[in-house]
């Protein structure tokens, strides 16, 4: 039950990872990163930028020896995404992204095709892509099709805190893809909603607005790194099977002890 655990070519320390925007201050992400510990922290290239947060949010993210997946956040076209993605390797001197391409400004859900087309293009420029995507099976066997070893459904839209709308599609895609990663992404809320993906048998999360939002975002990412251990423990543990009717925890059978000779 070691929380080290391979993805890519990476050994990481953790199943969480954590975004960086939107924290009241500089110091509340510094205190957040160093109370959840994540596997990895993801930065936007484009819109930290764009924010001018400048030299102190750049000190804090390489203060800390933790890899960095920069994603493509705010894009809503294939050639968008994919120049972003090529100046991000340029900036992190890294192959990963984190992919999104956003079809619906209101629900900010991903653009299915773009987010093929780019895959499609990327993978061929050597990038590792780590899709976010919605929880639909046949956008999945699409993006693996197109190289995607990782996939990142996510719980619900962005931003939202609102869990995990469709369960029963997230199980589908963890039955459909045993071999595959896969990280719930974007829509969770509680730290309950980070254990029961996990209970799933999802490989990790990643999630920012949760933590960048709380009334204290560094002790709110504490919770979020236990409730993912947690959840990973009791899927390693071996979950009990629902039943339809109550069955005693106390065998019935035989003669309470103090009668027994």
């Amino acid at each position: 039950m070691s929380d080290q655990w391979n993805i890519g070519d990476m050994l990481l320390g953790s199943r969480l990872f954590l975004g960086t925007a939107g924290y009241p201050s500089p110091d509340h992400l510094k205190k957040s990163i160093e109370a959840a510990k994540p596997g990895m922290i993801t930065v936007s290239l484009r819109r930290e930028s764009v924010a001018g947060k400048g030299q102190a949010f750049w000190d804090i993210i390489k203060g800390f020896e933790i890899p960095v997946l920069p994603n493509t956040a705010g894009c809503q076209s294939v050639q968008e995404a994919v120049t972003t993605a090529e100046m991000a390797r340029e900036v992190f001197d890294t192959n990963r992204i984190k992919l999104e391409i956003i079809g619906d400004d209101y629900t900010l859900q991903p653009d299915p095709f773009g987010l093929v087309a780019a895959t499609k293009i990327l993978v061929d420029k050597g990038f590792e892509v780590y899709p976010y995507m919605t929880d639909d099976l046949v956008l999945a066997e699409r993006l693996v099709d197109a190289g995607c070893n990782i996939l990142m459904p996510w719980g619900a839209p962005i931003g939202s805190g609102r869990g995990l709308n469709n369960i029963f599609a997230l199980k589908q895609l963890r039955v459909r893809f045993p071999d595959k990663t896969l990280i719930v992404d974007a829509g969770i809320g509680a730290p309950s909603h980070a254990a029961a993906a996990m209970e799933m048998g999802y490989d990790a999360i990643l999630l920012n607005t949760a933590v960048a939002k709380a009334g204290n975002p560094p002790a709110m990412a504490e919770a979020f790194a236990d409730g993912v251990k947690a959840g990973r423990k009791a899927y390693l543990a071996g979950i009990i099977d629902r039943q339809e009717s109550a069955t005693p925890s106390t065998p019935l059978l035989d003669k309470p002890f103090w009668h027994q000779k």
